[in-house]
């Protein structure tokens, strides 16, 4: 069985597949349907840490991620993304961002799987698209931000949030800088790419630079553009960082996430 079931205002949709019997017509599928709604998620995947690296290859090389534990020596790749109940200050997240833009080759998608989860709704993922974002804006602001570049650092706003996992790791890590164009194309849909959570100005002298970087941000994540996934246990989400904005809500417990970043 294969279905899709896309959200309000395509703002992502929900896959029925089981992805540990999937075939390369699925794949396909699938691959089409992430450049259409940004967002995909499948419920119900009981997947050993084998067959998930084996599903995220289909879209391409897997990143490596310094600020937080691998997994373990076999498997690397896969970063755990924790919430202790002990952990004080804000989520892993809990702003919207796009993962990894202070890089100078981010990674195209990001995958979550669910270990632990606390009571569904209490830890949800909130995703703005970013297409709907671009669609929206005044068309002097797009001709505006046209061939503009945003500057992102590692240690930008939302860095807070990386204090608890960086610390179990035992070392410092340098701060890390890039540039993007704001404005990009997505297959054939124009998307903001610009991370609020990184963000630490303009390439181009701007007039009113703090009121455009207002606005921007203001814009990028109104409440029409957003969709709040739940979580249950055993539940994959992928998106592509070009078209969706994310972040963590925020909540006191445990959960624990298995998390793959794919270039």
């Amino acid at each position: 069985m294969f279905k899709i079931i896309p959200n309000k205002k395509n703002i992502g949709a929900e896959i029925i597949v089981n992805l540990k019997d999937i075939s390369n017509k699925d794949i396909s599928k699938i691959k089409k349907a992430l450049n259409k709604y940004g967002m995909l998620y499948f419920k119900e995947q009981k997947l050993t840490s084998k067959l998930y690296i084996k599903f995220a290859k289909y879209f391409g090389n897997l990143a490596n991620y310094p600020r937080l534990k691998g997994l373990n020596k076999k498997f690397p790749q896969i970063t755990v993304v924790q919430r202790k109940s002990t952990d004080k200050g804000p989520s892993f997240g809990e702003q919207f961002h796009t993962d990894s833009i202070y890089t100078n080759k981010p990674p195209r998608f990001t995958m979550l799987l669910s270990k632990l989860v606390p009571k569904k709704g209490k830890a949800n993922t909130e995703f703005c698209s970013q297409y709907l974002a671009y669609k929206e804006l005044p068309n002097s602001i797009k001709k505006k931000f046209k061939n503009i570049k945003g500057k992102y650092s590692s240690e930008g706003p939302i860095s807070v949030t990386t204090k608890e996992r960086v610390k179990e790791k035992g070392k410092n890590i340098k701060e890390l800088r890039s540039s993007h164009k704001i404005i990009r194309k997505v297959s054939t849909n124009y998307s903001i790419y610009c991370s609020p959570g990184h963000f630490v100005g303009f390439s181009a002298k701007i007039k009113n630079q703090e009121k455009f970087k207002k606005f921007l941000f203001n814009h990028q994540i109104k409440k029409k553009f957003q969709f709040s996934l739940p979580w249950e246990k055993n539940q994959l989400a992928i998106w592509d960082n070009r078209s969706m904005l994310h972040q963590a809500t925020p909540f006191k417990g445990n959960r624990i996430m298995h998390r793959i970043t794919i270039k």
